[in-house]
């Protein structure tokens, strides 16, 4: 029978994985077009902590 990890044990386990792809999340933005008007959608992956530059810039 396999030994059940508890919920402590992995939440301490969880700084030796700092690189991993839990730390990205998908950013979907609206763009205009100023010619015609219509909107397309930007869609990237990036780090859960640059999400506020992303959307700084402009």
């Amino acid at each position: 029978m396999a030994k059940k990890v508890s919920k402590n044990s992995r939440v301490g386990n969880r700084a030796a994985n700092a690189g991993s792809g839990r730390d990205f999340v998908k950013v979907v933005q609206s763009v205009k077009n100023p010619e015609t008007g219509k909107y397309t959608y930007k869609e990237v992956m990036i780090h859960k902590d640059k999400v506020k530059e992303f959307f700084a810039k402009k």
